[in-house]
């Protein structure tokens, strides 16, 4: 749209293209995850809708500091299903929503002077919704635990952990994951593909193939982590190759079912086909088309 809106406005319909990229992501069948095909990990997809929409509010509060929308999103989403069913996702979408509240004509540079803007008051506050969510394989850090007084900017403090958490990793580099790979999969999955829900599986296995899963990482190790992703590669494979979503999704389900029987969840991967969603949503209220062009 090429009118500027009312900031109010921008709010609410960053948050209805929140909403809307969750709910793209549970109505594609993605093995090892949650979705509208099958429950898993004790949690169900009725969970991460209700998750969604305790976030949405508090990640979109216009004006509010990143690290507020983390922690307000995180107490709400635990008020709403007493769990953590959302965390790689708030912490991905809250940059992105400061970022698309001014309207830019470039919205990946509006997020790197977001994400360089952020301090040890941001630090602190997701400190503490990361210690409230108690991912799993969290641990005790060298530096900057979240367990500890944040001493840094919540960048530095993302860029220590870059090397073993690709969500962490998407601080440091500007989201490159989600504008290099994630973007480019949907924008060839839209053009080739028979509709939405094979367009979200094609970016989820596309991640899950470039990659190992750094949530598989911290729980199982690198070797498990290689090996899901090895088998990513040869379902991608099929699945692009399908006519219709339909022609594979036994096999989908099949591989969804070994993984949750095995506790694994490919998380982060998940968590990056939100954040992709979500941009390619933003787009459209946006100034511009293609507001990193």
């Amino acid at each position: 749209m090429s009118d500027a809106l009312a900031p109010g406005e921008v709010s609410r319909r960053i948050a209805d293209a929140f909403l809307a990229a969750c709910r793209d992501e549970l109505d594609a069948p993605k093995p090892g995850n949650v979705h509208v095909f099958a429950d898993g990990h004790r949690m169900t997809a009725q969970d991460f809708l209700c998750s969604a929409e305790a976030a949405a509010g508090p990640l979109t509060e216009l004006g509010a500091r990143v690290g507020t929308r983390i922690l307000a999103a995180v107490e709400a989403t635990f008020a709403a299903v007493g769990s953590n069913t959302n965390l790689g996702i708030i912490l991905l979408c809250g940059p992105l929503a400061a970022a698309a509240e001014s309207q830019p004509h470039d919205l990946r540079a509006s997020l790197a002077r977001v994400l360089h803007m952020l301090d040890i008051e941001d630090s602190t506050a997701a400190f503490r919704a990361i210690v409230r969510s108690s991912p799993a394989g969290l641990g005790h850090a060298e530096e900057h635990d979240v367990h500890a007084p944040a001493i840094v900017t919540l960048r530095a403090a993302m860029a220590e952990a870059a090397d073993r958490d690709r969500i962490a990793r998407q601080y440091v580099t500007d989201f490159a994951d989600v504008f290099d790979v994630g973007e480019p999969l949907l924008d060839a999955a839209l053009g080739a593909l028979p509709d939405r829900r094979s367009a979200t599986l094609a970016i989820f296995l596309g991640f899950l193939a470039a990659f190992p899963d750094s949530h598989i990482c911290r729980k199982y190790g690198a070797a498990t982590a290689e090996r899901v992703r090895r088998q990513a590669s040869w379902m991608r494979v099929r699945a692009l190759a399908a006519p219709r979503l339909d022609d594979v999704l036994p096999e989908l389900l099949t591989w969804d079912k070994e993984l949750k029987d095995a506790g694994i969840n490919p998380g982060t991967s998940a968590d990056l086909t939100v954040a992709t969603l979500f941009v390619h949503r933003l787009h459209g209220l946006l100034p511009t088309a293609r507001n990193n062009a």
